[in-house]
Formats: C-alpha cells, sequence, structure tokens
C-alpha cells in the first residue's frame, strides 16, 4: 500500500537540481501525520509545486538561450515549474473530497521534457486493523 503525500513531503524533478516541498491546497479536512493530505489537484506550479533549483533542461527555453549564448555549454537556469497537466493518480479509488488521493508512487510531466515524483510522502506510518 503506497503512502500518501502530505503538506510538506517532498518532490524532484529529473532535470531539477534540488528537492521542493509540496503545499496542499486542495483540502484541509483529511490529514495524516497532523498534515493535510494531498489530492491530484495539488499541481498548481508555485503554488503547490515549488522550483526545483536550477532547471537542466534544453527543453526550457531559458536553459536554450543561456546555453547557446555559452557557445553549446550547459547553462542550467532557475527552475519555473510548468507542471503538464495533473498527477497521474495510481490510488483512483481513494478518494478525498471527491478528488483521488496523491500517494507516494504518483508522477507528473514537466512541460520541458522532466518528470515530476515524489521523493518524501510526508505520511511516515500506517495503520493495518
Amino acid at each position: 500500500m503506497s503512502l500518501l503525500v502530505a503538506m510538506g513531503g517532498n518532490l524532484v524533478c529529473t532535470n531539477g537540481t534540488t528537492p521542493a516541498p509540496i503545499k496542499v491546497t486542495s483540502q484541509s479536512k483529511v490529514l495524516t501525520d497532523g498534515q493535510p493530505a494531498a489530492t491530484i489537484q495539488d499541481c498548481a506550479p508555485t503554488t503547490n509545486v515549488g522550483p526545483f533549483g536550477m532547471c537542466t533542461s534544453l527543453a526550457n527555453p531559458t536553459v536554450a538561450s543561456a546555453t547557446a549564448a555559452a557557445l553549446g555549454v550547459l547553462t542550467p537556469q532557475p527552475c519555473v515549474p510548468a507542471p503538464a497537466g495533473t498527477w497521474i493518480p495510481t490510488a483512483s479509488k481513494i478518494l478525498i473530497d471527491g478528488k483521488p488521493c496523491l500517494t507516494q508512487d504518483c508522477k507528473m510531466v514537466c512541460a520541458y521534457a522532466g518528470q515530476i515524483t515524489v521523493t518524501l510522502p510526508g505520511q511516515t506510518k500506517t495503520n493495518a486493523n
């Protein structure tokens, strides 16, 4: 069983240089380990998904431009998250306020040819009854 992602869990992008925390804004009633549990609706750039340090993708126009100016030497630029859609749910039958919950194995595509994944879900324990 996958763990739920909660406020403060960490995300990474394959083109980023640092992790970023997730901020839950889609709901506030359902908690996991005392923090609001995320849903697949928590995918807005900067509001829910913070910057991943520096972007290294040549599909990002600012990186491509800086790299061209440096005569082809890859020149990372500050990350501005660019999620392309919502999270791809894996536990779509588990709903929070009618929305599929966000679990540690969900993924999201970045518009600059990256993949955003969960590294630290925020939920640390499960109850098996």
